[in-house]
């Protein structure tokens, strides 16, 4: 590989010398001619200038959201949230609602699965974790086979089409993954791999960290970064990009969520029909926030406009107040990532200019190679910051916002901590999922022996229904089901 010749490399040192970032330079000379096309690459591929002016534009964003008052913020009307909690009849008229756009093949299912498992002990991605259930089955696995049986529930006239956001470093294990496991009975085509972009590390003081001689510090630009990986071509032998994809196969709707969820109700047919019915651009599935001092963001309108407001942007006072004449909290919407979308929505959203959404500044500890020793350095604490962008960055600019309550204990138990934590980590994930389904079979009138643990394939149910055939069952062996069968061997 030849390295970039001499005027090309007198261009990039003047772009970056112009922005005063030249040291990431410092090195160059002693590299390698195979490190110094890996620098140029990398340098070639990042615009420094918008570096600067992101990181300037974040720096105000904070400072902004500092002054901001709690008088700022007010509980979303209640003429745009509806509720499935103690609503059977109406759940199920949004939910037919919702397979007939199944049916007609108008709805998608965008995943945002671009984090590590890092805080759970693993470097892979975090969408092939192992929660611990009987059959050892993967997050991703589980929710491919919710698509596969909600096909099926909905009578659908072709596949569901899934596109599975990844990030640099999980985007091949990703794949290979699903290669590996045969796309879990999905077809190869209904799956669409996309990437969301990078942005450097930089100082607190705005300059760009270098990770190694020859690389710069890079991160992945938030969950909000899927907006612009819309529209970022999908290979780079391809103009094909998600956005064209969801046109070709006139996809209208898209359900969003997050991977680390094993309770999520993939393309939810009740959240679609709710949102369709309504004539929502864009929604946002809640669950009911009861504890005032829970740590939790919650979609509020902040100046008239929705968005999701921390818990530490809520006075005690107000995270306290209750509704006129009821015991629920007046701030109760509690923010899960999980998201309607109109593809006409996302169009527009994607041609934003860069600065209508603002990056937010995280403070973390990033290892980095020091300019002078040139030793690599392992803070112990944070020494500099990431930009990202918020998937619920868009909110403020939605014309016709929904939100809907689902019950918690049925919908949402996220995978966030280590093993053994005791709150949100792998033995609260798989708790939630095994009484769920448990819950399912008696109300379908099956009984379960005390301490007998029956897993239930998503093949068999995606939501408790299909189970009529389980009627008068006594189920006393633990076990797996992957068929109404093979639940009949686990009964007396």
């Amino acid at each position: 590989m030849s390295g970039p010749s001499s005027s090309e490399l007198d261009a990039l040192r003047k772009t970056w010398q112009a922005a005063g970032q030249d040291h990431v330079f410092t090195f160059y000379d002693q590299l390698s001619a195979l490190e110094q096309r890996s620098l140029f690459d990398q340098l070639v591929s990042i615009n420094p200038s918008r570096v600067n002016s992101i990181h300037s534009a974040a720096l105000q964003a904070e400072k902004d959201a500092t002054a901001s008052t709690s008088d700022d913020i007010s509980p979303p009307p209640a003429d745009c949230v509806g509720t499935v909690i103690n609503q059977p009849q109406q759940a199920q008229e949004w939910n037919e609602i919702g397979l007939k756009s199944i049916r007609e093949g108008k709805a998608g299912v965008l995943l945002m699965a671009g984090g590590q498992g890092t805080r759970l002990g693993s470097s892979a991605p975090k969408g092939c974790y192992d929660i611990g259930l009987p059959s050892h089955k993967s997050l991703f696995q589980l929710q491919a086979e919710r698509i596969k049986r909600l096909e099926v529930v909905a009578g659908a006239k072709q596949s569901i089409p899934w596109y599975i956001m990844t990030s640099g470093p999980t985007r091949k294990p990703t794949e290979d993954f699903f290669r590996q496991n045969k796309y879990f009975g999905l077809e190869e085509e209904q799956i669409i791999f996309f990437e969301q972009g990078v942005l450097p590390c930089l100082t607190d003081d705005g300059k760009i960290f270098l990770d190694t001689p020859s690389s710069v510090a890079v991160a992945p630009d938030g969950n909000g970064g899927l907006y612009a990986a819309l529209k970022t071509p999908l290979s780079s032998s391809s103009d094909r990009t998600v956005l064209s994809d969801l046109s070709s196969r006139n996809i209208s709707y898209l359900h969003a969520y997050c991977v680390d969820n094993c309770l999520v109700r993939v393309a939810d047919p009740v959240f679609l029909g709710y949102c369709i019915s309504r004539g929502s651009d864009c929604g946002a599935k809640v669950v009911k926030k009861t504890i005032p001092t829970e740590s939790v963001g919650v979609v509020a309108q902040r100046q008239g406009k929705f968005s999701v407001v921390e818990y530490s942007e809520i006075s005690k006072e107000m995270a306290e107040r209750t509704e006129s004449g009821g015991d629920d909290l007046a701030f109760r919407a509690a923010n899960i990532a999980n998201h309607f979308y109109t593809r006409e929505f996302l169009e527009e959203v994607a041609n934003y200019d860069e600065s209508k959404m603002p990056f937010h500044i995280a403070r973390k500890k990033i290892p980095h190679v020091d300019l002078k020793s040139k030793e690599t350095v392992k803070p112990s604490k944070p020494n500099g910051m990431k930009l990202e962008q918020f998937v619920f960055d868009v909110f403020p600019f939605v014309k016709s916002f929904a939100l809907l309550e689902a019950e918690r204990k049925e919908e949402f138990s996220p995978l966030k901590n280590a093993p053994g934590t005791g709150s949100d980590d792998p033995e609260t994930s798989r708790r939630d999922l095994l009484e769920e389904q448990k819950k399912w079979l008696e109300n379908a009138g099956a009984q379960i022996e005390s301490g007998v643990e029956v897993e239930l394939s998503p093949l068999v149910s995606y939501a408790g229904e299909g189970l009529e055939g389980v009627k008068g069952l006594k189920l006393v062996k633990s076990g797996v089901a992957e068929s109404i069968e093979e639940l009949k061997k686990l009964a007396a």
